[in-house]
C-alpha cells in the first residue's frame, strides 16, 4: 500500500500574508542598520564641522590680537619714525562742544 501525502492548500491571501511577514522580518533589521549608519555619518560630519569652527575661531582670535597690536599708538609711532615722520601735538587744536569760545563765535 502506498502512503498518500496530504498537502495543505493555502489560499492566495495566506500566501500573501506569509510573504509580507517574511519581507517585514527581513527588512526591519536592514532598515534599522541603514538608519544607524546614516546617523553615524551625520554625527561624524557634525563633529568635523565643529572642529573646523573651533580652529577658525582660534585663527580669528589670533588675528584680532594682531590687529590690536598693530593698531596700538606705540606701534603707529614706531612705524611713523621708521618712515621719517614725526608727531607734533602743537599743530592740532582741540575743539570741545559747548565751550565759551565756540559760543561767542556762533553769536557773531
Amino acid at each position: 500500500m502506498r502512503k498518500v501525502k496530504k498537502r495543505l492548500k493555502m489560499s492566495r491571501f495566506e500566501r500573501l500574508l506569509y510573504a509580507f511577514t517574511f519581507l517585514l522580518l527581513v527588512m526591519t533589521p536592514l532598515t534599522i542598520i541603514f538608519s544607524q549608519a546614516t546617523l553615524s555619518k551625520v554625527n561624524y560630519e557634525v563633529e568635523k564641522v565643529k572642529k573646523q569652527i573651533q580652529t577658525q575661531e582660534k585663527k580669528n582670535e589670533s588675528l584680532e590680537m594682531k590687529i590690536d597690536e598693530l593698531a596700538s599708538l606705540d606701534k603707529i609711532q614706531e612705524v611713523a619714525k621708521e618712515q621719517g615722520l614725526s608727531y607734533n601735538s602743537d599743530r592740532f587744536k582741540s575743539i570741545v562742544e559747548g565751550s565759551e569760545e565756540n559760543e561767542e563765535e556762533g553769536k557773531e
